[in-house]
């Protein structure tokens, strides 16, 4: 990882001087607002949250990607709603990350002096769109930009991937999941309750968040159990352990320095100073990865976080870990070292709160911020994910009256990637038999099995997929056994007529 910078001097102390969130329930597609709008809202909001007055002085805006309805200038559709010129002007990439990362970056420019006023935001609007195309109606919000599915591309995944549908997220966590049990000595059963435990208090989180899209509790035992209402996506993720993209959100940040803070008056109990952060990322390719129970990105960036903060998890009073499926903030916690009786967020999760796809955390950060105002000498730590457990970063938050605020240095924002050593060759043709490294199965829409994907090694330790037929009704039951993990189980290969290997497990 990369050397913190030096500790900035008093006057440029990065701080979080207002926050600002938006959220759009229409009764029809016509009535809904687009992307810009709510940016434009919740920017708004953080203006007035931060006492007014900081719009003009924005010199640095970050936008996150919007997949929602992507505009052709997207910076340009929402200064203009706005009626502002920053100097600088950036649209992400695509990256639950991004918030994070940029929020860092943006306290790195207050410190060092090349920004007064910075600002980040972003805004979904899914919700809409798939209302409009259900009522056929053309929503009124410009044309979108051209070849607009591009954000989605999976060329960078290996051609094996995508030969056997694993290349969207809710398929390839799963395998994480699974490998993340066997790993830690659970059983499906055991993994699977955990998982359902923190769904539920994710989802009692979210009930008392008034910008979150779902607002009904959960009891444990209906996360569990797949059912008509939680039909299973892939195995062992029924939908409500995965990230609910159908909302109309936004959400803004506006930081500046702790002088020019104090200059417009606000109090020190508002303020939040941002602290050490990190950032990490993986081998894009998630088949080119080292193994499928830990993740060297996530581990190197939590713990970075912890040593340059000179603290331990039991010293931290409040977590928002990324929680797009539940291997994800289990395995973070375990990094972490936090305690059962710890939350893993203040904002409710994507599954209850919602998944304005790239923008979940900035939500994350408006509701850290809240808490740490109610608790101004409280800290917290807000850690983001991309891709397929590919990019982190994390950032520490404190409350405007904490000890030592000022001695906490930044870090570096750029993210680097841990060495790598054991990555084993992977072949796409194969005989004989494999060992299982991690599985799941695939569901239609109608909650049936539509085939499973095994991840395998060779006996030369080679790295191969193979597709586990439906109608293979013994090697099915056995990749969704809740008493044995299929982890460390033999499976025969064949050539199917697809040529694609398949396997049965033995």
């Amino acid at each position: 990882m990369t050397q913190a910078m030096s500790i900035c001097r008093a006057d440029r102390t990065p701080v979080i001087v207002g926050v600002g969130e938006a959220l759009d329930r229409p009764a029809s597609a016509l009535e809904g607002r687009s992307p810009s709008e709510l940016m434009t809202q919740a920017l708004r909001c953080a203006d007035a949250d931060g006492q007014g007055g900081w719009l003009d002085q924005i010199d640095s805006l970050d936008v996150i990607h919007s997949v929602s309805w992507p505009l052709a200038d997207p910076l340009e559709a929402l200064v203009s709603r706005l009626g502002i010129s920053p100097r600088r002007k950036n649209y992400g990439p695509i990256g639950g990350e991004t918030p994070i990362r940029f929020l860092h970056e943006a306290a790195c420019k207050i410190a060092s002096g090349e920004s007064e006023v910075a600002a980040l935001c972003g805004g979904e609007s899914e919700h809409t769109v798939r209302l409009a195309q259900r009522e056929l109606a053309m929503l009124p919000w410009g044309e979108r930009a051209p070849h607009w599915q591009k954000p989605r591309d999976r060329s960078y995944l290996h051609p094996l991937a995508r030969a056997h549908g694993l290349h969207q997220p809710v398929f390839v966590y799963p395998l994480y999941e699974t490998a993340c049990q066997a790993a830690w000595g659970q059983t499906p059963a055991q993994g699977r309750a955990e998982s359902a435990r923190l769904w539920a208090e994710l989802s009692a989180i979210a009930a008392d968040n008034p910008y979150a899209f779902i607002r009904q509790p959960h009891a444990t035992h209906e996360i569990e159990q797949a059912g008509s209402s939680n039909r299973p996506i892939a195995w062992p993720y029924p939908k409500l352990m995965v990230a609910n993209p159908l909302v109309n959100q936004g959400a803004a940040v506006i930081v500046t320095s702790l002088e020019r803070a104090r200059a417009a008056g606000i109090a020190d109990h508002r303020l939040v100073y941002i602290g050490t952060g990190w950032g990490a990322h993986e081998p894009r390719d998630w088949v080119a990865r080292e193994n499928y129970h830990s993740s060297l990105a996530q581990d190197a960036v939590l713990r970075g976080v912890l040593t340059q903060s000179s603290l331990a998890a039991h010293e931290i009073d409040f977590f928002e870990l990324y929680s797009c499926f539940p291997c994800v903030p289990k395995m973070a916690r375990r990094t972490l070292g936090m305690s059962n009786d710890q939350a893993i967020s203040v904002t409710g999760g994507l599954t209850f709160f919602g998944a304005p796809l790239n923008n979940y955390m900035t939500h994350a950060i408006a509701a850290m911020v809240g808490r740490l105002r109610q608790s101004p000498r409280a800290c917290g730590l807000v850690y983001g994910q991309g891709e397929f457990v590919t990019k982190h970063h994390a950032l520490m938050l404190m409350g405007g009256e904490r000890r030592g605020h000022g001695g906490m240095p930044l870090g570096e924002p750029d993210a680097t990637q841990p060495h790598v050593s054991q990555v084993p060759r992977i072949v796409t043709e194969a005989t004989g038999k494999i060992c299982i490294e991690t599985s799941t199965v695939l569901f239609d829409r109608n909650g049936m099995p539509t085939h499973g994907v095994v991840v395998g090694l060779t006996d030369e330790h080679a790295r191969t997929l193979a597709r586990v037929p439906a109608g293979d009704h013994c090697s099915m039951q056995a990749l969704m056994q809740l008493d044995r993990s299929p982890v460390g189980r033999q499976a025969a290969l064949r050539t199917a007529d697809d040529g694609l290997l398949e396997c049965a497990l033995t």
